[in-house]
């Protein structure tokens, strides 16, 4: 069930803030043995940090999202990505709990990434902006938790994107997180994810204004973000979803029998990609879908192995319709959980609309959150 949003339930007005930190000549380490510094990372709050500063949940975007997960920025009309599920009296009740957003490292609304000048240069890194991973970006936030004065997070979640930094979160920094609430992820992507990512790449380096990544201050490569978009948007739908809200039916405008967008649906696309290139940068695009491609939880091993040990409780979701993230991966990530004793809930929910099912299917969600973080916090205080 889809929510109406409305401004009396959000979070209010909210300002996007920054942090930067690991400044020359150490910076951060990344995960290829590069050295970037300095790193900021834009990042907004929601709610009250407690008296003990245990309530605090950290959660994480996915491809294209940033550091407004809800609430409205000054002036502004549209809510936040998540504000469906961050506010007084959702799923994560900014009545009850401080919740912590952040862009990640690598992306284009306010933390560093290839679009941010090179200190060394005084121009655009484009492509001497170092390859990153979902652990870089994890490593990154673990120093903006520290300057919140966080010592143990109450969970970490997050959907598609943000659930593989979710799940590294509890692999990386087991102590600091008390559960994880993955949604909709997987623990390594599948031959054909990376597949579609690779199109998307492709499109936008084979779009002659891309030169080689060098395109600031000159016109975008924006067909071929289009065209990536456009990709994107296809393996976020179902055919269900994408049935009941086009079908054959064909735009009021259509010119029949011309090269034209005459379908409803492509004309849908046609509009996603043009706006996609109005807020996002190609380059971002290549490395977070990079960094996503990369990504192996337990680096070839097995799972539950590396699991083993971990105190973190596990709410796994996902959805029956879901192909781009099919629930068997969530599955893998739950069995996983049992085989290294680790306390996992698993939840498959019922939904028409694929991978987006984790944006706007609420009420299911909410119910489950909700039951989840009062069971955390329920145990911590009997501890």
């Amino acid at each position: 069930m889809k929510e109406n949003v409305s401004k009396h339930k959000t979070a209010g007005v909210v300002e996007t803030q920054y942090y930067t930190f690991a400044y020359p000549p150490d910076g951060l380490e990344l995960e290829s043995g590069a050295r970037l510094g300095p790193v900021t990372l834009a990042y907004e709050t929601y709610g009250t940090l407690n008296e003990n500063r245990s309530n605090a949940i950290l959660a994480l975007h996915a491809l294209s999202g940033d550091a407004h997960a809800a609430g409205f920025h000054e002036g502004e009309k549209e809510p936040g990505w998540w504000d469906n599920m961050i506010g007084p009296g959702k799923a994560f009740d900014t009545d009850k709990y401080f919740i912590i957003c952040s862009n990640v490292l690598g992306g284009c609304k306010g933390s560093t990434g290839p679009s941010s000048v090179n200190p060394e240069t005084g121009r655009p890194y484009g492509l001497d902006f170092p390859i990153i991973t979902i652990k870089d970006m994890v490593n990154a936030q673990h120093n903006l938790i520290d300057h919140l004065g966080v010592n143990r997070l109450l969970s970490v979640t997050g959907g598609s994107m943000g659930g593989m930094q979710a799940l590294q979160w509890v692999v990386s920094y087991p102590e600091r997180v008390r559960s994880v609430i993955p949604i909709a992820t997987t623990a390594n992507h599948s031959p054909q994810q990376i597949a579609f990512n690779e199109v998307g790449r492709q499109a936008i380096m084979a779009d002659p204004n891309w030169n080689d990544g060098n395109y600031y201050g000159r016109e975008l490569p924006a067909k071929g973000l289009g065209v990536a978009r456009m990709v994107g948007h296809i393996t976020y739908m179902s055919d269900v979803s994408m049935n009941d809200k086009f079908g054959r039916r064909f735009r009021s405008n259509a010119k029949p029998f011309k090269f034209s967008p005459e379908f409803e649906v492509e004309g849908y696309l046609q509009y996603r990609g043009d706006n996609f290139i109005k807020r996002f940068d190609p380059n971002s695009y290549l490395y977070i879908t990079k960094a996503i491609d990369y990504f192996d939880l337990a680096n070839g091993k097995g799972m539950h192995e590396l699991l083993k040990g971990i105190m973190s409780r596990f709410l796994i979701i996902a959805f029956k319709s879901d192909w781009l993230y099919p629930a068997y991966q969530s599955q893998e990530i739950a069995r996983a959980c049992k085989l290294a004793g680790v306390e996992a809930i698993y939840c498959e929910l019922n939904s028409a609309y694929g991978h987006d099912a984790f944006l706007v299917e609420v009420e299911e969600q909410s119910r489950l959150i909700k039951h989840f973080l009062r069971s955390v916090t329920r145990g911590l205080n009997q501890a």
